[in-house]
């Protein structure tokens, strides 16, 4: 995998995602993504790679991180709520859609219905009518 790659991933995946809206605000070196004026996604670099920061639940966080070396605590931002993902064999195009589609609908679902430019629920759902599989969530007793 080239470095560049997941970045590229990510793009490709938010040219999708309704609502989805590139801004600047940190310089041009910062690509942050937001829905309904929440960011949701950071691309950026850590000194000499490209990284991608993304919105996780807690739980699906600390998962993540002890599961895939290439998963680390978000870069600049809140290490329990955000995740970043640095270049390397572990991650493929799959993984990194699921999770740029997952850190987005966390944004949406916390979004008043109004603002909600797709259902949650809905969004992604097979023409058969399945559901979207989502994470399990812990309720922390574990």
């Amino acid at each position: 995998m080239e470095p560049t790659q997941i970045q590229q991933w990510a793009r490709e995946r938010i040219e999708e995602l309704p609502g989805a809206v590139l801004t600047r605000p940190f310089g041009d070196e910062h690509e942050v993504y937001r829905v309904s004026d929440k960011i949701f996604m950071m691309l950026t670099e850590k000194p000499g790679r490209p990284i991608v920061t993304l919105k996780a639940r807690v739980a699906d966080s600390a998962l993540l991180r002890e599961a895939f070396t290439q998963i680390i605590p978000g870069w600049h931002m809140n290490k329990r709520h955000w995740i970043t993902l640095d270049p390397g064999p572990e991650l493929d195009r799959g993984m990194v859609r699921d999770l740029v589609t997952e850190s987005y609908l966390l944004i949406v679902e916390n979004l008043p219905a109004r603002l909600r430019p797709v259902d949650p629920e809905r969004f992604g759902q097979a023409a058969s009518g399945e559901s979207r599989q989502r994470p399990p969530q812990s309720d922390g007793t574990e």
